[in-house]
C-alpha cells in the first residue's frame, strides 16, 4: 500500500487549489468576452439624413417614421425619427479649391459670406475655412464671428495646379472630429469635378466621414477636358439604369450620368446585400474618377450642384439652404453589425412619386466599443 507523507499531502492540496483557481478565473472571464460585441452593437446609433422632394423639387416635410423603410445590407431596421435636428448647433467647414481650375473662381469665393450665413441659419454655429491645391491648408480655425469669415475669404490667393479634393475633405473631417458631439457636422465643398493629387483614398475618406457623422454639400465647376483625360480615364461607361438593355445598359439620352448613382439603383439586382457592402468602395472609386464631389455628397446624403458663374453658385447655395431645415434624420441601432462598409437603402412605403436623397453608406470598425453614433 502506497503511503503519503504529510509534506506530499500539502503539495497535492496546493496544486489542486491552484487548478481550481484557474478554472474559476476562466469561468468569470468568459462571460465578459462574450458580452462585449453585444454591448457594442446595441450602443451604436446610425443617423441617416434624408431629403424628400415632390416632382416640382419642393421639400416634403409631413412624413412620419412609419412612412419609411431603411435596410442595412439588405436587412430592414427598426427606425426612429430624430426631432428638431435643424435647431441643433452646427459645425461647418468651408473647403475651397484655390489651385487648379479654382484659381479662376477666387472672385466668386470672396463674396460667399452672405450665402454661407444663409446656409447656417439662426442657430449656434462655428465655421472653419480650408483651402487646397496639391496641398491642404487651414485658412482660419473655427469661429462664430462672421467678420473673420469675410476677411479670410477676401485674403485668398491662387494656388498651384493641384486639386486634391479627397485630401481637402479628409482634412476637413479631421477638424470636425474635434467638435462637441452635440453639434451637427457639415462640409461645404467648392471645387472642380476631378480630383488630382490626393493622397487619401476613398475607403479612408468614407470611413472618416462615417466616424464623424458628416454630411457634405458640394458645388462644382467642370474640370477641363485635358484634365479629365489625364486624371480620370473611365473604366465603365457613364449611363443610367433602366434602359432597354438592363439597369447597367447605356442610355443615349443621358450619356454623362454618373456611374456611381446608377449602380446604387442596380445593387439590389446585381449582388447579394453583403457583397454590395464590399462593392460600394469599388463603385465609389469609379464615381470619383468622373465626379469626386458628387460621389462623396451622394454617399453622405448631401447635395451636389454645378456652377459656372455667380448666379448658378448663388442658386445652388440658396437651394441647399432651403433644404437644410427640411431634412429628416432617421436613426437606428444595428444588431451585431459586420465590420466594414455597410450599404443603406431608404425607401417610402407609399408615395411613389416622391424623390428621396439619403445617406447611402456607413462604416463599422472591428474595434468599436462603447456608445457611439455613425
Amino acid at each position: 500500500m502506497l503511503s503519503v507523507t504529510p509534506s506530499c499531502k500539502r503539495l497535492i492540496a496546493a496544486a489542486a487549489l491552484a487548478a481550481l483557481s484557474r478554472i474559476a478565473l476562466a469561468q468569470t472571464e468568459a462571460p465578459v468576452q462574450q458580452e462585449t460585441p453585444s454591448f457594442r452593437a446595441e450602443s451604436t446609433l446610425v443617423l441617416v439624413p434624408t431629403l424628400v422632394k415632390d416632382k416640382s423639387g419642393k421639400p416634403v416635410f409631413t412624413l412620419k417614421a412609419d412612412d419609411f423603410t431603411v435596410t442595412d445590407n439588405g436587412v430592414e431596421q427598426k427606425i426612429a425619427l430624430e426631432d428638431d435636428t435643424d435647431a441643433q448647433p452646427l459645425a461647418l467647414v468651408v473647403a475651397l479649391e484655390t489651385g487648379g481650375g479654382g484659381t479662376r473662381q477666387l472672385d466668386l469665393y470672396r463674396n460667399l459670406e452672405p450665402l454661407i450665413e444663409g446656409l447656417v441659419g439662426n442657430v449656434p454655429h462655428t465655421i472653419a475655412l480650408v483651402e487646397f491645391d496639391s496641398e491642404v491648408r487651414l485658412l482660419h480655425g473655427f469661429t462664430a464671428d462672421w467678420s473673420e469669415v469675410t476677411a479670410t475669404l477676401h485674403s485668398l490667393y491662387p494656388g498651384d495646379k493641384g486639386a486634391a479634393i479627397l485630401d481637402g475633405v479628409d482634412f476637413s473631417v479631421g477638424l470636425l472630429r474635434k467638435q462637441p458631439p452635440t453639434y451637427r457636422r457639415a462640409i461645404l465643398l467648392l471645387s472642380e469635378t476631378i480630383d488630382h493629387g490626393s493622397q487619401a483614398g476613398l475607403a479612408e475618406t468614407v470611413r472618416s466621414i462615417s466616424d464623424t457623422n458628416t454630411i457634405i454639400y458640394s458645388l462644382a465647376f467642370s474640370s477641363t477636358k485635358s484634365e479629365f483625360k489625364r486624371e480620370a480615364p473611365r473604366i465603365l461607361n457613364d449611363d443610367r439604369p433602366g434602359p432597354p438593355h438592363g439597369c447597367m445598359g447605356k442610355d443615349p439620352a443621358d450619356p454623362d450620368q454618373n456611374k456611381l448613382i446608377q449602380a446604387w439603383n442596380c445593387l439590389g439586382l446585381l449582388v447579394p446585400p453583403l457583397k454590395a457592402a464590399q462593392l460600394v468602395v469599388k463603385l465609389g472609386m469609379d464615381g470619383l474618377k468622373s465626379n469626386a464631389p458628387e460621389s462623396i455628397s451622394r454617399l453622405t446624403g448631401g447635395e451636389y450642384y454645378k456652377f459656372n458663374n455667380d448666379h448658378s453658385l448663388e442658386r445652388g447655395l440658396v437651394t441647399i439652404s432651403n433644404h437644410v431645415p427640411n431634412r429628416y434624420v432617421l436613426s437606428f441601432r444595428p444588431q451585431s453589425p459586420v465590420p466594414g462598409p455597410h450599404v443603406l437603402d431608404v425607401r417610402l412605403k407609399e408615395y411613389p412619386d416622391l424623390e428621396i436623397t439619403a445617406r447611402k453608406t456607413y462604416w463599422v470598425d472591428s474595434g468599436d466599443s462603447g456608445d457611439s453614433s455613425q
